[in-house]
């Protein structure tokens, strides 16, 4: 998976300014595209995950919490049976930083364990 999702998670400044396009275009490459979207240009990340039922979906949902805990750095989840939606943006900036991307590549790498199976 992408070596994004091994950078550290740093707080910004409220002197720190969203990225721009030409800014976090480079960090979409660390995550999947088959997952996240930028919304509103720069201002969130949306990410929708599948799994095979509740409990998997359940389970994410957890794990995710518990690095959001750990980073300090808490998304919007939406849990349903087998899919989990997340919202993620800098609050501090109403924006997106560096690390929204490294934490949408962490949540990519945890729902290895848990993807699907086609």
């Amino acid at each position: 998976m992408s070596a994004l999702a091994d950078e550290p998670c740093e707080a910004c400044t409220s002197d720190d300014d969203p990225l721009t396009a030409a800014e976090y275009e480079p960090y979409l490459d660390g995550i999947r595209a088959d997952v996240w979207e930028v919304v509103d240009d720069h201002h969130h990340l949306e990410g929708h995950y599948e799994f095979d039922d509740f409990r998997d979906a359940l389970e994410f949902t957890y794990e995710i919490g518990e690095l959001a805990e750990e980073e300090w750095h808490h998304p919007d989840i939406a849990l349903a049976w087998g899919e989990v939606d997340v919202k993620m943006w800098t609050h501090k900036i109403d924006g997106l930083h560096k690390t929204d991307f490294v934490m949408a590549a962490r949540m990519d790498r945890i729902h290895e364990d848990y993807a699907p199976d086609e």
